[in-house]
């Protein structure tokens, strides 16, 4: 029996996975079990910011593997607050919970929300994504993520994104919060414009209610800032991460104001915060402050937006727009681009397809401009 064998009888059939057996990796690239090698510019979902196998993430993790791998949270770990204090002074805000994926932050942050206002109801934005247990699902707004699990959480209204004036009629006296991204990355690399964010924080506090923000995927220098919401110039008083934190160790977090906080045994989880997430995290980023990442995506993210923007169609598939901020890029066309992720894999480019329309890079913030122009390259002859 084959690997993908294997898989098909031995694994709950919940990804649609692209026919090759990845077996290593290195920077901004990939090897398959046939020794091909790829320009990974999908990075795990947004994951790998270091890259592949970053030696000093790896260090890190083998050293702390060597000398403490769990304790649970009934016990004080140096790695765990080190990492908490790390993330208070890079975030701007006060208080850190600790977790294990993108979703379980956003449940962390929904129930703080309800706890802090005792109010229940929540406003979400079409096309949003937040995550896929059933609260997290219950703020995400695709019905093919939704429909086979009604019904969700009750009291979450879904208005226009980037549509302040949405938000403000969607208030009533039940609002906890309002959950945003500052760019939409399931939902097709769908940014912000400059006054929205602006206007939504005014918003919220003119109304006594709470502002979310959902930093899952833009955190860490994707968009060439530490989080997306510094573009905007404002901050929010919960903001959920995870995906980059931990350079592909799972772990996530939410932060929050010094107001906003649990009671002991409010919330918790067993594997929330372990000493070896939190060397995997504060080794990633170590790396990213040392070579300069954040400043990398911003310089290099333009040069690929820059080259992408030049494409009017590919295999015959019309581009309605390119779009993106930092490595954070997407080129939307006018029907479906999964058989654009196939041809550009086949000549050594991984790439995604996203909102059935958009095809999505979002390479390794370590990517060389020599890669990036290959990348451009291959994507140019498709």
């Amino acid at each position: 029996m084959t690997l993908i064998e294997s898989e098909a009888k031995y694994i709950q059939p919940t990804y649609t996975r692209q026919p090759i057996t990845l077996t290593r990796g290195s920077g901004a690239r990939v090897w398959d079990a046939e020794g091909n090698e790829y320009i990974d510019c999908i990075a795990g979902v947004a994951v790998n910011v270091c890259g592949h196998c970053h030696p000093k993430v790896v260090e890190a993790i083998r050293t702390q593997a060597e000398t403490l791998i769990h304790t649970s949270n009934l016990y004080y770990t140096e790695p765990q607050i080190k990492l908490a204090e790390e993330l208070a002074n890079l975030t701007g805000l006060d208080r850190i919970f600790f977790c294990n994926s993108g979703t379980e932050a956003v449940e962390a942050a929904m129930k703080l929300a309800r706890r802090s206002t005792g109010k229940t109801d929540f406003i979400a934005s079409e096309n949003s994504f937040h995550g896929r247990t059933l609260g997290a699902l219950s703020l995400t707004h695709t019905e093919k993520y939704r429909k086979p699990f009604e019904p969700l959480i009750p009291g979450v209204t879904f208005v226009r994104y980037d549509d302040a004036a949405a938000i403000a009629a969607a208030i009533t006296p039940d609002t906890a919060a309002v959950v945003l991204e500052a760019v939409q990355g399931e939902g097709g690399i769908h940014i912000a414009s400059a006054e929205y964010l602006r206007e939504v924080r005014e918003i919220c506090d003119s109304n006594d209610i709470l502002l979310i923000l959902d930093e899952v995927q833009t955190g860490f220098g994707r968009t060439g800032a530490w989080f997306a919401y510094e573009h905007y110039g404002i901050k929010p008083d919960i903001m959920t991460m995870a995906k980059a934190l931990g350079s592909g160790f799972p772990i996530g977090a939410m932060a929050s104001h010094e107001d906003l906080k649990f009671e002991r045994g409010e919330h918790g989880a067993t594997f929330a915060g372990s000493p070896l997430a939190c060397a995997a995290a504060l080794a990633t980023i170590s790396v990213i402050k040392d070579e300069g990442l954040v400043e990398r995506s911003r310089t290099l993210g333009a040069h690929l937006l820059r080259g992408l923007q030049s494409i009017e169609s590919l295999a015959g598939n019309r581009v309605r727009e390119v779009r993106g901020i930092g490595l954070m890029v997407g080129i939307d066309f006018e029907t479906g681009c999964g058989d654009l992720v196939n041809m550009a894999r086949e000549r050594g480019v991984l790439l995604n397809c996203t909102a059935d329309t958009v095809l999505r890079f979002l390479p390794p913030l370590v990517i060389t401009e020599s890669e990036i122009d290959r990348v451009m390259a291959v994507v140019g002859q498709l």
